[in-house]
C-alpha cells in the first residue's frame, strides 16, 4: 500500500473538510449566513459578475438549489443578474453594495478565525497542506 492510503485518504479529508466547515459555520451563523451564500458572496467580491454554471461549480449546489439560493439572495439585495453584454443567451450575477457591506463584515470574522487556524497548525505546514491539497485537486479534474 502506498503511503498515506492505509490512514484511508478518504477518511482523513472527510474529518480535515467536517472540522474547519463546522468552524466556519460556526463564525457565518453569527452574521446570520449560510455556508452556500457565504461561497456565492466571496465568489462574486472580485468584483465581475459570473454566469450560473461558474457558480453552480465553485458553491457546488445543484443547479435548481443554487437558483433558489440566487432567488432569495436577490430578493434581500444581496446580489442581482443582468444580462451579459457580450453573450445576451447568458446571465450574469453581480455582487450588490449591500451584498459587499455584508461580505465584508463577514470576511473579517472569517478572516480572524483563519488566522487563529493557522496559529494552531503553524503557517508552515498549513501552507505545505494548502500546496498538496491543490495537487490534489488538480490531478482529480
Amino acid at each position: 500500500m502506498k503511503p498515506g492510503l492505509e490512514q484511508g485518504l478518504a477518511q482523513l479529508l472527510s474529518q480535515v473538510e467536517s472540522r474547519v466547515t463546522r468552524r466556519l459555520v460556526t463564525v457565518l451563523r453569527a452574521h446570520d449566513c449560510e455556508l452556500a451564500e457565504w461561497r456565492v458572496l466571496r465568489l462574486l467580491a472580485e468584483g465581475h459578475g459570473r454566469p450560473m454554471n461558474e457558480i453552480k461549480d465553485f458553491v457546488m449546489l445543484p443547479g435548481p438549489t443554487l437558483t433558489k439560493l440566487i432567488d432569495r439572495m436577490v430578493a434581500n439585495n444581496l446580489v442581482y443578474r443582468r444580462g451579459d453584454v457580450v453573450d445576451r443567451r447568458r446571465v450574469l450575477v453581480f455582487l450588490a453594495p449591500r451584498g459587499v457591506a455584508k461580505y465584508e463584515i463577514i470576511r473579517a470574522a472569517v478572516d480572524s478565525d483563519q488566522l487563529e487556524l493557522a496559529e494552531r497548525i503553524g503557517d508552515e505546514q498549513l501552507a505545505e497542506l494548502t500546496r498538496a491539497l491543490s495537487q490534489v485537486a488538480d490531478a482529480l479534474q
